[in-house]
């Protein structure tokens, strides 16, 4: 069995880490400091995105993308993973629900996506709803020829930056059509509630919106009326998959910084990593790491073989969960291993250790995510976890 890379993988993956260590990192520390970066800094980094060739990294180059494998999505993310302060969301690419839109939506929206000259958000949560998507309450009225949507989401990341917003919403109130809606942040109705602050770092902002009575017409609405949940899950097993990538970069990099202090740091006589208490949690970590990037390799390589959706779904969940869990112990080790110079956020390893707690929250929390993996358990059996094809 060769689970080994392609040179174009490995391509890929030295390009991603280059990219990220010219253009990610030097912009870290002015990040942390001033929770925000000029504009022009802003579309510094893009650039040397596109000059990186990672622009539409999720979609096919008829979409205006890249059109890499899921491997190589992983070996991206991973890197991408690496960089604090979220700073990988301006690695850009069109939000995948766009794909299916009309040829006319795809013209204005998708394509310049993809080309960084628009951005979208999404807005799905809602005070009452976050993982029961029969909670939502927002509606979408249609009357005298156009949908006129009234509800209020939470947690709508990148929100500030973004010009447009995919609106999850449900259709004449009825929970059975939820339907995704495209909505220009300048319209009449879109109204900013607050902007909450959060434990981590992050470019932009996660707003709570109010929408208002806000008239759409039925050329914004993204595929079917009802289709908006698998429109909704299809985009999460991506992003979880994604996410599971970034626990691994993430861990990465911490364990670097923790095991090159550990050689360099003395005490009573010796490099620090030469104490058993040192040795075996650096062991552990390894460890940790290598057991979810061979879950993470494993699953992108069954996508590229073509693995049907459902059964992504299924395994997004398991990577998903285990990456992000993995990721804060290890991230937490790595703290403890460097004593007070890890809790100082001018170091790397601080400002992982607070952005990877949310990534067992957002995309679905882990909680949801053993109720999926214990429902695929029921219906298809243990196998689908526990056997190899």
């Amino acid at each position: 069995m060769d689970i080994s890379l392609t040179p174009a993988d490995l391509a890929v993956h030295a390009r991603a880490r280059e990219m990220v260590e010219k253009h990610f990192y030097p912009y870290e520390i002015e990040l942390e400091m001033n929770g925000t970066l000029p504009d022009a800094t802003i579309e510094t980094i893009k650039q040397g995105v596109r000059d990186y060739g990672f622009n539409g990294w999720n979609h096919t180059k008829e979409d205006g993308g890249q059109g890499l494998t899921m491997v190589q999505k992983v070996l991206l993310h991973e890197e991408l993973g690496k960089v604090t302060g979220v700073l990988w969301t301006l690695c850009f690419g069109a939000s995948l629900p766009l794909m299916h839109g009309t040829e006319e939506q795809r013209c204005e929206f998708l394509y310049p996506c993809n080309e960084g000259t628009r951005r979208s958000c999404y807005a799905i949560t809602e005070p009452d709803a976050g993982s029961d998507a029969r909670m939502v309450k927002t509606r979408a009225d249609f009357r005298n020829g156009k949908y006129y949507i009234t509800g209020e989401k939470w947690f709508v990341t990148t929100a500030d930056y973004a010009d447009i917003i995919l609106v999850h919403a449900i259709v004449d109130g009825d929970p059975d059509k939820p339907s995704l809606f495209i909505v220009e942040k300048n319209q009449p109705g879109v109204i900013v509630k607050r902007e909450p602050k959060f434990m981590h770092t992050y470019l932009f902002e996660h707003y709570e919106m109010l929408f208002d009575n806000v008239e759409v017409d039925p050329s914004r609405l993204l595929g079917k009326v009802g289709g908006g949940l698998d429109l909704t899950k299809d985009w999460f097993t991506d992003t979880r998959i994604e996410l599971g990538a970034h626990g691994v970069g993430a861990a990465i990099r911490a364990t670097e910084i923790a095991n090159d202090f550990a050689a360099k740091r003395v005490q009573f006589g010796h490099a620090i990593r030469d104490f058993q208490a040192i040795e075996f949690m650096l062991a552990d970590m390894a460890v940790e790491i290598m057991a979810a990037k061979s879950m993470l390799y494993r699953i992108a390589a069954e996508v590229d073989r073509g693995l049907d959706r459902k059964l992504t779904h299924a395994k997004a969940s398991a990577i998903k969960l285990y990456a992000s869990e993995m990721a804060g112990r290890v991230v937490d080790k790595a703290v403890q291993i460097m004593g007070g110079r890890g809790y100082m956020r001018e170091n790397p390893v601080e400002r992982l250790y607070r952005d990877v707690r949310v990534d067992r929250i957002w995309e679905g929390t882990s909680e949801i995510q053993r109720v999926i993996i214990g429902g695929q358990i029921k219906k298809r059996g243990l196998d689908i976890y526990t056997g190899w094809n």
